[in-house]
């Protein structure tokens, strides 16, 4: 639930951060894109985070924890990645953004697996 709450005050934070003052720079650097893909998966994954916490609250199921670490290792690796590609505009953090995306997918399969297990 802490990762939870900090990595939502994050993509507002960040987000706000992109449309008001970094808006010229990505629009120069043709990142908007990115960068909203960053912050919106970011987003939806720290709602499911959040909504892990509740459930696993409930449940107490071993398989949530490694949910939950495969949501904020995702979140890090994905929206990280693209984040620092906007900024730096070094390219290969490309090939870096998919990892997360695997620990994100995971993360919804642990989730399956703890429910299924339940």
């Amino acid at each position: 639930m802490l990762f939870g709450t900090i990595f939502g005050a994050l993509s507002v934070a960040v987000g706000a951060f992109a449309a008001h003052g970094l808006k010229d720079f990505l629009e120069q650097s043709q990142r908007t894109h990115t960068f909203e893909t960053a912050v919106k998966y970011q987003f939806y994954h720290t709602l499911a985070l959040i909504m892990l916490a509740i459930v696993f609250d409930k449940l107490h199921i071993r398989w949530a924890t490694w949910s939950g670490c495969g949501f904020i290792s995702g979140i890090i690796i994905f929206s990280g990645s693209l984040y620092i590609l906007c900024f730096t505009g070094a390219r290969w953090w490309g090939a870096v953004t998919p990892i997360g995306g695997l620990l994100l997918i995971a993360a919804w399969a642990l989730w399956a697996w703890a429910l299924i297990n339940s």
